[in-house]
């Protein structure tokens, strides 16, 4: 069986999508998600059918005293692939800038999953991986970059010291 990676990550926004705090945020998205959808490896975004991610709802158990929850969502052809797009170029500017914009989240808000090739995971799935995640840590059923899982395997991987933000 052939195998696709999915990630999902959340964040706590720390102001409105519409603040003028966020307005740099929110600029970035378009621009960022072309350079996701172009990236090598990369297969597939949840998005609405015109094209928004932000307008997704999911998560909002987990919202706290934020101004709400964004939600992004893809599949990759593999690890390597999606930490190549992650931790490179533009994504990476805008990813060392997420403190303006986010809320630091002390429990896991990425996880990364196999699923079969095509199959398109929904807001339900990855709540209950982030779920897992947070209860169990890294496992086959959802790990994050540090601590990965080849597809069907039960022997955990160490990922590369590139794949890691250090802001």
């Amino acid at each position: 069986m052939a195998y696709e990676l999915a990630q999902v990550n959340v964040g706590r926004l720390v102001a409105p999508l519409t603040s003028p705090q966020l307005k740099d945020f929110v600029d970035a998205l378009d621009p960022v998600n072309a350079l996701a959808d172009a990236a090598p490896g990369f297969v597939w975004r949840m998005q609405t059918e015109d094209g928004n991610a932000t307008a997704i709802r999911a998560f909002e158990w987990d919202a706290g005293t934020s101004a709400g929850i964004i939600v992004n969502m893809s599949t990759w052809r593999s690890v390597e692939d999606l930490a190549a797009y992650v931790y490179s170029g533009e994504h990476r500017a805008v990813l060392k800038r997420r403190r303006e914009w986010f809320e630091r989240m002390p429990e896991a808000f990425t996880a990364l999953w196999w699923v079969p090739e095509g199959h398109r995971p929904g807001t339900d799935e990855a709540e209950d991986r982030i779920r897992h995640l947070r209860a169990h840590g890294p496992t086959p059923y959802a790990f994050t970059f540090r601590e990965t899982f080849p597809p069907g395997g039960a022997v955990p991987e160490p990922g590369q010291a590139d794949w890691f933000c250090k802001a």
